[in-house]
């Protein structure tokens, strides 16, 4: 199924705790059994430009382990480590094959129904 990018954001945060925030996060992931859980990198370096490699604050790399309940899973990890959060709003962006789900305050119910619909979008024959 390959890897899913996740961007995360929350009102009025700063690059610190932004990165605090994302390693919570990603500790949770690396629970459900993903093959994997990294940094996301900033995009390559303009021609010209000297090379870097930096981290996107905020951004994982998931991979999946190649069903749509790994991915499923993932998006669950995520829809509940929103739901404890007490804090300022936040939101998860998943984005797989250039397709986005963006997860942030509506109720569970449409959290569940788009989660749904983003899943069998990507593992049509499951």
């Amino acid at each position: 199924m390959g890897e899913v990018r996740l961007l995360l954001v929350e009102e009025g945060a700063d690059a610190e705790r932004l990165e605090r925030l994302t390693g919570f996060l990603r500790e949770e992931l690396l629970q459900i059994g993903v093959e994997s859980v990294t940094a996301l990198r900033a995009s390559e370096p303009p021609p010209g430009a000297r090379a870097f490699d930096v981290a996107t604050v905020g951004g994982l790399l998931v991979g999946l382990a190649g069903s749509a309940e790994s991915l499923r899973s993932v998006a669950a990890a995520v829809r509940q480590w929103l739901a404890r959060s007490g804090g300022p709003p936040r939101a998860v962006r998943l984005e797989l094959d250039g397709d986005v789900l963006e997860l942030s305050a509506a109720t569970a119910r449409d959290q569940t129904r788009l989660i749904d619909v983003f899943v069998s979008r990507h593992a049509p024959n499951e």
